[in-house]
């Protein structure tokens, strides 16, 4: 039985996350899932959970997905080896049907575990309602086969499910204006989304704590990045990399309506949680400028 100092404990943690409850009634949050807590069940487990309670306090959660190990795997019982080229993966036609088949698979596997909560949940691709669409991108100039760049967003089937109260999970397939389907690395599929429908938040689960001063030094995590502090670090060297695409994403989204930008340890559980409910917060949040605080921060300063 918990004593009464945990049961305090667990009160004072709820009152901390009331003004945050608050401030994003009704507002839009992209998640995008994916690194290792994908391939651990209790952290998918987690996951769902923190993204069904986002829903159920009145905030719009958006999932976009990713699924790179999980096709990486599938290839390999194929007997096909997984390139790469600057971290996107080189996708002809067979890959392109093994990572379609691989994302609806982990598409309706999210739906289940969601729906499970008793949170109801569609799950769609880019192709759907023409939510995204493409053209071939090209990796320094370099063809790497079906790997696509977003070019716009229609958000009509994103806002008709929410209307609906479902939960949208999007696999990052889409097509270009002569129907041909593309692969999309899902960082920009689920930055292209946020920016699209304006979103108050959007998350990156990742395999890394944040951005840190010293990427081998977890105690240097930076909690508050303003976007003009981001790219002196990438000027710098501070932030380098794998890391740089990831960060200009979210310096771009920032910039174009997004009104934070989250970084976060998709392997410690109720990681979304955490970051969005407390005031320390577990990963990095890049905003506009270091004054671009909500209104119970503003208040607090």
């Amino acid at each position: 039985m918990e004593n009464l100092e945990e049961i305090v404990l667990k009160a004072e943690t709820l009152i901390e996350a009331l003004p945050y409850i608050r401030d994003f009634n009704g507002k839009k949050v992209v998640v995008k899932y994916g690194g290792s807590a994908m391939l651990d069940e209790q952290l998918q487990e987690s996951v769902i959970k923190d993204v069904a309670l986002l829903k159920l306090v009145g905030m719009q959660p958006i999932i976009v997905h990713g699924g790179g190990k999980e096709i990486s795997r599938w290839l390999g019982y194929m007997g096909k080896e997984s390139q790469f080229v600057d971290g996107l993966r080189v996708t002809d036609e067979d890959t392109l049907e093994v990572a379609e088949m691989v994302l609806n698979k982990v598409n309706k596997h999210l739906v289940q575990m969601m729906e499970k909560l008793g949170v109801k949940a569609a799950g769609i691709s880019g192709k759907d309602g023409g939510t995204m669409v493409c053209r071939k991108k090209l990796s320094r100039g370099k063809d790497i086969g079906f790997v696509g760049e977003v070019v716009s967003v229609d958000s009509s089937l994103i806002d008709t499910l929410i209307e609906k109260d479902f939960i949208p999970i999007i696999a990052p397939i889409g097509m270009d204006e002569d129907y041909q389907a593309y692969n999309i690395n899902a960082d920009d599929a689920a930055s292209a989304i946020a920016k699209c429908i304006k979103a108050e938040k959007l998350a990156f689960m990742t395999d890394i704590d944040g951005v840190c001063m010293d990427k081998d030094d977890p105690e240097t995590l930076i909690s508050v990045l303003p976007v003009k502090e981001a790219k002196y670090l990438i000027e710098n060297g501070t932030i380098g990399g794998g890391m740089i695409p990831k960060i200009k994403n979210c310096i771009e989204a920032v910039e174009q309506g997004v009104s934070r930008v989250h970084i976060l340890d998709g392997r410690k559980e109720h990681c979304l949680l955490l970051e969005f409910f407390t005031k320390q917060g577990i990963g990095t949040a890049i905003i506009d400028n270091s004054l671009n605080l909500y209104a119970h921060e503003r208040a607090a300063h």
